[in-house]
C-alpha cells in the first residue's frame, strides 16, 4: 500500500468515526447542545484536529443529511420492483416508513430535529435527494397515466400528502407515543392505504408545492427544522 493510499484510507476511517459520534450525539443530546469539541473528545481527537475535517458542526450535519438520504433511497429503490405503478408507490413509501424503524437516528435527524440547519437552503448539495423526489413524482405521473389516479391529480402535491401521512406513523414509533401493545406497522399501512384511497376517490389536495426540485417537478418536501411557512 502506498502512501497516498493509506492517508486517504486513514481519512476515510477518520471521517467516518466524526459522523458516528456527531449522530449519536445529536440524537441523544439534541443538535444545538453539541459542539465540534464534544465530538472530537468522542472520537479522542483534537477540536482543531476536526476542523481540517469538517469546517464546522453543520458541515458534519449536512454530511449525515446525505448519507441519510443516500441510505433512504437505496432502501424505497429496492423496494419498488412491481409491474403496477401503484403497488411500486405503495412499496415506496411503506419502505420510508420501514427506514424510520431501521435508521431511527437519521430518520430523527433527517426529518424530526427542529434545531439542524436548512436542508432547503443547502438544496445544491443534495443531488441525489433531488432525484429521488424526481424519481418519486414520476412515479406517480406513472400512476396518473395507468388510470390509477384522477388525471387532474398533481404528482407533486400527491407526493406531499404520502410524505406527511407517512411522517405521522414514523414519529409515533419513534417516540413511542402510544401504548407498547399498538401496531404501528399496522396504523402506517392504514394511513398509507387512506392517502392512496383518497387520491383515487378524486380528493384535491390544497397544498401547492413552492420549493423547487428540479426543472421538471416544482417542489419537494420540507426538511426536518424549515420554519419558514410557520406562523
Amino acid at each position: 500500500m502506498g502512501i497516498r493510499e493509506r492517508q486517504d484510507r486513514e481519512r476515510q476511517s477518520v471521517t467516518a468515526s466524526i459522523l458516528d459520534a456527531a449522530r449519536d450525539l445529536f440524537v441523544t443530546e439534541g443538535y444545538r447542545n453539541v459542539s465540534i469539541r464534544k465530538i472530537a473528545e468522542r472520537i479522542e481527537y483534537s477540536p482543531a484536529a476536526l476542523y481540517s475535517y469538517f469546517p464546522s458542526k453543520d458541515d458534519i450535519f449536512l454530511a449525515l443529511a446525505e448519507e441519510g438520504f443516500e441510505r433512504l433511497g437505496a432502501r424505497v429503490l429496492a423496494a419498488q420492483v412491481h409491474d403496477c405503478p401503484l403497488e411500486n408507490i405503495r412499496a415506496g413509501w411503506y419502505a420510508f416508513y420501514e427506514f424510520s424503524k431501521e435508521q431511527p437516528a437519521y430518520f430523527e435527524l433527517m426529518f424530526v430535529d427542529r434545531s439542524v440547519p436548512l436542508i432547503t437552503e443547502h438544496w445544491e448539495r443534495f443531488e441525489f435527494l433531488q432525484q429521488l423526489l424526481s424519481q418519486a413524482a414520476d412515479g406517480i405521473q406513472r400512476a396518473i397515466d395507468a388510470g390509477h389516479f384522477p388525471s387532474t391529480l398533481n404528482p407533486l402535491a400527491a407526493m406531499h400528502a404520502l410524505w406527511a401521512g407517512l411522517i405521522g406513523p414514523a414519529v409515533i414509533g419513534i417516540r413511542h407515543r402510544a401504548t407498547g401493545q399498538d401496531d404501528y406497522d399496522a396504523l402506517a399501512r392504514d394511513v398509507l392505504d387512506t392517502v392512496i384511497g383518497g387520491l383515487q376517490a378524486g380528493v384535491i389536495p390544497k397544498f401547492v408545492p413552492t420549493v423547487c426540485v428540479d426543472t421538471r417537478h416544482a417542489a419537494a418536501p420540507a426538511a426536518a427544522g424549515d420554519r419558514r411557512h410557520e406562523s
